[in-house]
């Protein structure tokens, strides 16, 4: 019943049903973001104490630690204390806050996901010119780019949703604040948000998919110009790591926009966790498969094991 809100404040979604069961679900949710935050903390210690790893391939895999920390941690504590102390309600400005900073930092992983895509084309395709094109301030300025990128673009979201009035049922999907979600509870004209909403996401999301998946085609076709299977193996095996994190990252953003335009009839429970999916899994899926895949980063990990159990 909205006429019991605060007219500044929005209710967070619970699973229909499911309420009484909420401090036990929130027990594996903590866990799961425990792993993010520990992944990635070690990823960044890792990286700045091993000087083989001080160059941009690893440089790009800390900004992915750094956003990913910051993403999950701006919205999984809200749902933890949701979840535990029934802390339902969450402040207008908050709410705009926290949709602000989903989306930026959302944008700003898209566009180091590119720049990793480039820096794995120049590799493989430039690999003479790779040390001269991708240098350590080179890659200083793609990271500021990356963040003005996402704020710039981002910031207007919620400065159009500040004058709108909510007057209908101010219940959310979701378990955190989300730009369409948001929109959706206005009961005013919202179809200059819609439209920057989109616009802002096919020019920061959808450009980088399509440029990633260029870069690709490149890298391909020049791989397939090397004599042997072999040597063509050993060559893409280099972007195995990258094309896994692009993945962890554009399929639960795909799902998630799928399930907001196409799923209004679907249960609450699907949204809750496409959400959750869309904010948990590459912050846990990032570092481990970094982890796997880089022997400097695996022989530390098992130093540190060791150095702690002794």
């Amino acid at each position: 019943n909205s006429s019991d809100l605060s007219p500044s404040s929005f209710i967070l979604a619970s699973i229909p049903g499911l309420e009484a069961a909420h401090f036990w679900m929130a027990i594996p949710l903590c866990s799961i973001y425990v792993l993010a935050v520990t992944g990635n903390c070690a990823v960044l210690f890792i990286v700045k104490t091993e000087p083989s790893l001080h160059a941009p391939m690893y440089f790009f895999l800390c900004m992915l630690a750094a956003i990913d920390l910051a993403l999950s941690t701006s919205t999984v504590p809200r749902i933890l204390s949701f979840y535990w102390f029934n802390t339902r309600e969450i402040s207008f400005g908050a709410c705009l806050v926290q949709m602000f900073l989903i989306h930026a930092l959302s944008a700003i992983e898209s566009t180091v996901l590119l720049a990793m895509a480039v820096d794995r084309y120049v590799a493989i395709c430039q690999p003479l010119r790779h040390a001269a094109i991708l240098t350590n301030t080179a890659t200083v300025k793609i990271g500021l780019v990356a963040m003005a990128r996402g704020v710039l673009f981002f910031l207007p979201l919620p400065l159009l949703l500040l004058p709108l009035p909510f007057c209908r049922s101010r219940a959310l999907s979701h378990s955190f604040c989300l730009h369409q979600d948001v929109m959706n509870l206005a009961c005013a004209n919202t179809t200059p948000s819609m439209v920057y909403g989109l616009t802002a996401i096919l020019l920061v999301m959808g450009l980088d998919a399509i440029l990633i998946c260029l870069s690709y085609i490149l890298i391909l076709k020049a791989v397939l110009r090397l004599a042997s299977w072999k040597e063509r193996l050993k060559v893409f095996s280099t972007c195995v790591a990258h094309i896994c994190v692009v993945l962890a990252f554009y399929v639960p953003l795909i799902g998630l926009s799928v399930v907001h335009r196409f799923g209004k009839g679907l249960a609450p429970l699907v949204h809750i966790t496409m959400g959750n999916i869309y904010i948990l899994v590459p912050a846990v899926l990032n570092p481990i498969i970094y982890g796997v895949r880089t022997k400097q980063i695996q022989r530390r990990i098992l130093n540190l094991i060791h150095i702690y159990k002794t």
